[in-house]
């Protein structure tokens, strides 16, 4: 993967320097160091901006304010600057030496688009509907815990973004505000993503609590049985000069300060459901009316047993690369898991998406919509609720485009043949 050289940034880290910004070196040597594209040598990899292609540092100076952000990487650049370096490391990371982090970018490039010509395309049509609710576009809000720790809004931030523009948002389990909080923040139901913890009399109460809150749906991740080995994150954290215990009280992670797990005894160990399977479907169903997804599907054969279950829906989602190492970019997924579905239940996907042409490719290769996490969680981190909006509108206006450029006009005349085997 391109890597860019930062000694500046990495001398004044390891110092314990305080935070890099505008104001505190010269501007030569910020824009040099911001310009690397990452933190630190040990962030190299988290870059998401391919070489050559421009960004944050190699414009005159770092945009300010978040309309004048022209893709989803100005907003990363701002939001590398202004994170403390072990939560841009935690954001970053994926497991191990974040292979399937970049096995999700270099799936898109599998894949071509083949545009149709003279077809009027001056109206376009973006919206999709899922479990029997219309949304204006495809576009998920990934569920994406603690978000305070990129912006003292943390999800609130990110529901109100949400309601401006309408998208359906997706809440974590582990969310640094309460489910009700973000629900009348939201405005509308939201759909809420469990960690079900090894003992299901914890998991059953928070299903009906979210439930009672007015969750949609429920989306059950099934591809975390145990915390990963996050490298990138643990190099960033080398380099934060912060007293962390001043927040993280417990090295190894008290879920009881999680607003979900608040009122429990869940140890750390608990949290990480090793104990689970298809049963938890069945439990589910006892507990809550509402449908159930399943986050975490890699392959036809579960995605068959999923539709044999009755699941309502399936996520195509390697946790963003930070479960599972070597695994398959969760695009070269789809194809295989939409065939087994056969549209028998709606098929969404997450994963390494950042241009409007990547959602396309989705769409043609079988998805009904997609999920996003860290792009809005860039904008977040740059600019609060409007980060999140500029991060929504930008892939929202790329993928109108892609669409007119490649002569579709609604989702539904999007189809297979749209793209091409690179």
């Amino acid at each position: 993967m391109h890597r860019r050289r930062q000694p500046l940034l990495r001398r004044r880290l390891l110092s314990g320097a305080a935070p890099l910004t505008a104001a505190s070196v010269s501007r030569r040597a910020f824009l040099y160091s911001l310009g690397a594209g990452s933190l630190v040598g040990a962030l190299a990899s988290c870059s998401d901006r391919p070489a050559g292609t421009g960004g944050a540092g190699d414009a005159a100076e770092l945009i300010t304010r978040p309309e004048q952000a022209l893709d989803i990487f100005e907003l990363e650049e701002v939001a590398r600057a202004r994170l403390p370096a072990a939560h841009f490391g935690y954001l970053a990371s994926g497991s191990d030496g974040d292979r399937t982090v970049q096995a999700n970018r270099d799936a898109f490039d599998e894949w071509y688009l083949r545009p149709r010509r003279l077809v009027d395309v001056t109206s376009v049509d973006t919206s999709v509907t899922l479990l029997g609710e219309k949304w204006p576009t495809p576009i998920v809000m990934a569920p994406v815990g603690s978000q305070k720790a990129f912006h003292p809004d943390g999800e609130l931030a990110s529901a109100r973004a949400a309601r401006a523009a309408n998208h359906l948002q997706i809440l974590s389990s582990v969310t640094s505000t309460p489910i009700e909080e973000v629900g009348e923040a939201r405005g509308s139901p939201l759909w809420y993503q469990l960690y079900p913890t090894s003992r299901w009399e914890i998991g059953a109460p928070i299903v009906r609590r979210a439930t009672a809150a007015g969750a949609a749906a429920i989306v059950l991740t099934v591809d975390y049985p145990g915390l990963p080995n996050r490298e990138t994150q643990h190099k960033a954290a080398r380099l934060d000069t912060r007293n962390c215990k001043q927040c993280h009280t417990d090295p190894t992670g008290d879920m009881r300060r999680k607003p979900m797990y608040a009122g429990t005894d869940i140890t750390y160990e608990e949290f990480f459901a090793t104990n689970m399977t298809w049963d938890l479907i069945g439990r589910l169903r006892e507990v809550t009316p509402r449908p159930v997804l399943i986050k975490g599907i890699l392959t036809a054969e579960d995605a068959e047993t999923c539709v044999r279950l009755g699941v309502d829906g399936i996520i195509v989602s390697n946790h963003g690369g930070r479960s599972l190492e070597t695994a398959r970019g969760t695009l070269r997924c789809l194809p295989e898991i939409a065939s087994a579905v056969g549209g028998r239940i709606p098929v969404l996907i997450d994963g390494g998406f950042r241009r409007g042409t990547d959602i396309l490719k989705a769409l043609a290769l079988g998805a009904d919509a997609i999920c996003v996490g860290r792009p809005y969680i860039w904008g977040l981190a740059a600019f609060g609720q409007a980060g999140v909006e500029r991060a929504l509108a930008i892939l929202r206006t790329e993928l109108e485009q892609g669409m007119r450029y490649t002569g579709v006009t609604s989702l539904q005349s999007i189809t297979p043949g749209l793209v091409g085997a690179a």
